[in-house]
């Protein structure tokens, strides 16, 4: 009988050993897991995506790197940081017109759409070239009213590039412009716009979409 009472005895201790050192284990490598959280970078968004991975849910529609293909999705790479932003903003608003823009832009933080403009503002602007005849009216009209914003032929990386863009984006864009579908973002552009058309009528929209895109190089 005390044979038995020893012999349980000592299985229940060893029973109570097993599980204190299973359990302090398990604490380590709580201890551990938690050390190397604190010590890892936090995420600058919620989501813990980078501006790389937020841009490549772009490239759909926007081409790889933001340089579109066609045929009416606008090249965005090169764009200025905060003209992006801009943009999406007025898209998340509704006060710029879209397809689905209004409902992807929807999706983002501010914080991750900044991250988006900041990586597509890198990238290089690569022109779709020869999509029309050249224009030399449209030439015209592009150096008495938009030269001034639009720069070397509306060509400038550093301005916000026209010149390369898909023709039926641009075209598209400058209807929604005249037609009052877009706002306009900036007075001195609507002041521009309204009198080019008053002066030379709407036809002068299908001759500067046509220099646009008679980019040669």
């Amino acid at each position: 009988m005390r044979i038995r009472t020893f012999v349980l005895t000592a299985m229940a201790a060893a029973l109570v050993v097993g599980c204190s050192t299973a359990e302090k284990a398990v604490d380590k490598a709580k201890s551990a897991a938690t050390a190397v959280a604190k010590a890892a970078p936090k995420p600058k968004l919620m989501s813990g995506a980078s501006a790389e991975m937020l841009a490549n849910t772009c490239a759909g529609c926007h081409g790889t790197y933001g340089n579109s293909g066609g045929p009416a999705t606008p090249t965005i790479a090169g764009l200025e940081e905060d003209y992006f932003i801009d943009v999406m903003n007025q898209f998340k608003s509704g006060d710029r017109w879209s397809s689905i823009m209004g409902r992807i832009a929807k999706g983002y933080t501010d914080d991750e759409i900044a991250a988006m403009a900041g990586y597509f503002s890198k990238q290089t602007f690569k022109p779709l070239l020869n999509q029309t005849a050249p224009s030399p009216t449209g030439a015209k009209l592009h150096e008495e009213y938009c030269e001034k914003c639009h720069e070397e032929g509306a060509t400038d990386p550093d301005d916000i590039v026209l010149a390369g863009q898909t023709v039926p984006y641009i075209n598209w864009t400058m209807w929604d412009y005249a037609n009052g579908v877009n706002k306009f973002t900036e007075k001195k552009m609507k002041k521009a716009f309204d009198k080019m058309i008053a002066e030379h009528g709407k036809k002068s929209i299908t001759e500067l979409v046509a220099f646009y895109g008679s980019r040669s190089k």
